[in-house]
């Protein structure tokens, strides 16, 4: 009979901010979509729900509740990069992994035949937990016969658990809660008040008037828990790394010398790479130190490619900017692949007005020799303070400008981070403040004053703004910081 085992990773994005700060395990910890107070709480650890900090709420209404707490953003990007991570670890244990689509962290393994392999199966699942432990990841495993058997069993969270037969997993499985899995709040809590606590009280429903009382959704899951409607595993097809190493025979540290050591590897990487027609998506570099130390850089071009010159280039850059304290002694570069687009394959394509190809390849080269955080852009986003009304992000492609028509010429507010500091205006002083200097002349309209106040979750501030007219035809925005008493220019109106 085949076996089938499935792994759970409990709030994944959790663990993937507590692995980026280990110092903040003993705290509440919390994942929000935002890093501002007006940011939604999406993950919490055991602290922070014991502390009823739960999901949902704001981040400011959290910190209200505990001044320890911390909190940080985990972007799909990073969760992605773990979940490549996880498979290259869970691969060790079958060579049929398949990755959930719609909840992050769960993993279906083929566990068919390995008992030849394993002394046991729950020595298998244990071997794969301790894996995960290795890595900084905790896990609950489970060995059974369905998939979503395996998947409730695996939500429960009580660490490994491996049935003998199908009998043994449907009476376990009618007895785990309703709450462990990951379904829509508003089903959950309606269950619960109608006493639908446990798996197997939500299977004894009738079928028929679950669609019509409690929606599609409802309707699946019972689908699901009754073995219907699930499709076979689709196991994510093993992709060996592309990488080379060599061992230098003397401590190197010239960025040309490494080069010359670079180049011939690269292109053996990059036609293996084309070999499975696939082109470059990235390049890391993973340098060993003669002093014991190591360091790892990673670029990428603006499109994925298998342009050697243009690889190369970006790695020259990226050695160049580099400040090695010792000579490399180790020396691994690995190539990351990625599908050809259609446009690639396109015979002919129409030239562009703007070469917007150009300028990525323009940031890509930024990026090599300055950081991945040298290019970004603006994004509007809700803040109390003027100067927290937007964020920084990186910017990884170029898109066409889609300007539209206004009657009105729209005005440009520069702000200015962080706001500058002006001169005290004296207390007798005339009419005319110089507020820019003898140069713009004095201040001939005032509007305002406009009260922003507020900040009590960290630092209660209250400001007057106002919009100031020079002579010499400037519109300054400036506040005055009544917890400072000093006047700030905020920016300007153009």
């Amino acid at each position: 009979m085949d076996r089938m085992a499935c792994v759970d990773l409990a709030a994944l994005p959790l663990q993937v901010l507590l692995r980026a700060q280990p110092e903040w395990r003993s705290y509440p910890v919390v994942v929000v979509d935002r890093d501002k107070p007006s940011g939604v709480i999406q993950w919490v650890n055991e602290r922070a729900r014991s502390q009823r900090i739960l999901p949902g709420m704001r981040y400011a209404a959290g910190l209200a509740l505990s001044r320890e707490l911390r909190g940080g953003v985990v972007s799909r990007a990073m969760v992605d990069d773990v979940t490549a991570e996880l498979l290259q670890r869970l691969w060790r244990f079958s060579p049929r992994v398949e990755p959930s689509s719609s909840d992050a962290g769960v993993f279906w393994l083929d566990a068919s035949g390995l008992g030849r392999l394993y002394p046991s199966l729950e020595l298998w699942a244990e071997g794969i937990r301790e894996d995960l432990r290795e890595a900084g990841f905790a896990s609950s495993t489970a060995v059974g016969f369905t998939r979503f058997g395996v998947y409730a069993t695996a939500k429960a969270g009580n660490g490994s658990v491996t049935f003998q037969n199908p009998a043994q997993e449907r009476s376990y499985v009618r007895r785990v809660s309703i709450d462990r899995l990951r379904i829509d709040p508003e089903l959950r809590d309606t269950l619960l008040r109608l006493g639908v606590r446990t798996l197997g009280a939500f299977l004894d429903l009738p079928a028929e008037g679950i669609r019509k009382r409690f929606g599609a959704a409802a309707y699946e899951l019972h689908q699901l828990a009754r073995g219907e409607g699930w499709t076979r595993l689709c196991a994510r097809e093993i992709v060996e790394p592309t990488e080379r190493t060599v061992y230098l025979d003397d401590p190197e540290i010239d960025s040309d010398r490494l080069m010359a050591w670079i180049e011939p590897l690269l292109a053996e990487l990059i036609a293996e790479t084309t070999a499975r027609r696939e082109v470059v998506a990235a390049v890391t570099l993973e340098l060993k130190l003669d002093n014991r130390s190591a360091c790892c850089e990673r670029v990428a071009p603006a499109a994925p490619t298998d342009d050697a010159a243009q690889l190369l280039g970006l790695v020259r850059l990226r050695l160049e900017a580099m400040q090695l304290p010792s000579g490399v002694v180790d020396l691994t570069i690995r190539t990351e692949g990625a599908g050809r687009s259609a446009r690639q394959l396109d015979l002919l394509q129409e030239a562009p007005h703007r070469d917007l190809d150009a300028a990525d390849r323009a940031f890509a080269r930024i990026r090599a020799e300055l950081g991945d955080g040298a290019v970004s852009r603006a994004r509007l986003s809700e803040g109390h303070l003027p100067g927290a009304g937007y964020d920084w992000e990186p910017m990884s492609r170029m898109t066409s400008p889609k300007p539209r028509e206004t009657g009105v010429r729209p005005l440009v507010r520069r702000v200015y981070a962080p706001p500058i500091a002006l001169a005290a205006r004296g207390r007798h002083e005339p009419d005319g403040w110089l507020v820019a200097g003898v140069a713009e002349g004095p201040v001939e309209e005032v509007v305002g004053p406009h009260i922003v106040s507020g900040g009590w979750w960290a630092r209660e501030v209250s400001r007057a703004y106002y919009y100031v007219r020079t002579r010499s035809g400037r519109w300054l925005w400036i506040y005055h910081d009544q917890k400072r008493r000093r006047w700030f220019l905020q920016g300007e109106v153009e």
